[in-house]
């Protein structure tokens, strides 16, 4: 009996891990993380063509939002890329930033 138990912690832990990670987001907060991925892709695109800080916070200044949290969030995730000394590609960073978020998203819950 003992040893069935052994054999059945790690498909118990793994169930738990799995069960986690399942959790689904709410579309605000996917629309949230997929919209700041795509920020920060463009973030890192002007900053690879060689486009300065200051014009790239100009072009977030000209920018309609639809929402009114989106201007400063922009402004932020472009200086934290432009902090970075990441010269990843864009599609990159655009997935990491997408993936980072999720999983943010999801420990809070």
């Amino acid at each position: 009996m003992r040893k069935i138990w052994i054999a059945l912690i790690p498909l118990i832990v793994s169930g738990i891990a799995n069960s986690a990670q399942a959790k689904e987001l709410a579309a605000k907060e996917q629309y949230m993380c997929s919209w700041g991925a795509g920020t920060a892709a463009r973030a890192q695109e002007l900053k690879l063509s060689g486009v300065s800080l200051y014009a790239a916070r100009q072009k977030i200044q000209v920018y309609k939002f639809a929402k009114s949290w989106m201007r400063m969030m922009a402004l932020g995730i472009t200086e934290q890329t432009y902090d970075s000394p990441s010269r990843f590609k864009p599609a990159a960073v655009r997935q990491s930033f997408y993936e980072d978020c999720v999983k943010y998203k999801l420990a809070r819950k």
